[in-house]
């Protein structure tokens, strides 16, 4: 399963975007553990959010499920950081991923 990303960012060049979807990536498939996680994590961690919310209470999720959930937002707050800066604010960052 592949995973396109595109990162908006207008006050920069192209090759500034460039680099910065590659940090992106790089840093999202690490913390997952290989590229080939990335969507089907992403899928599941899609699912949760639909049926709990954004901010699911952690005892209504089964284990597997807390475990998803917490393993993409780890993925994606390393992700966001090494694109765009530790100082980011994740409501800030602007981002899409298609799986």
């Amino acid at each position: 399963m592949t995973y396109s990303l595109i990162l908006y960012e207008a006050d920069v060049s192209d090759v500034e975007r460039r680099a910065a979807e590659l940090r992106f990536r790089r840093a999202l498939e690490e913390t997952l553990g290989d590229a080939s996680l990335v969507a089907p994590v992403y899928r599941a961690y899609l699912r949760i959010v639909g049926s709990y919310g954004d901010t699911p209470d952690p005892d209504s999720l089964t284990d597997a499920e807390r475990a998803i959930f917490d393993q993409w937002q780890a993925a994606e707050t390393a992700a966001v950081a090494a694109a765009f800066g530790p100082n980011r604010y994740m409501g800030d960052a602007m981002y899409e991923i298609r799986v």
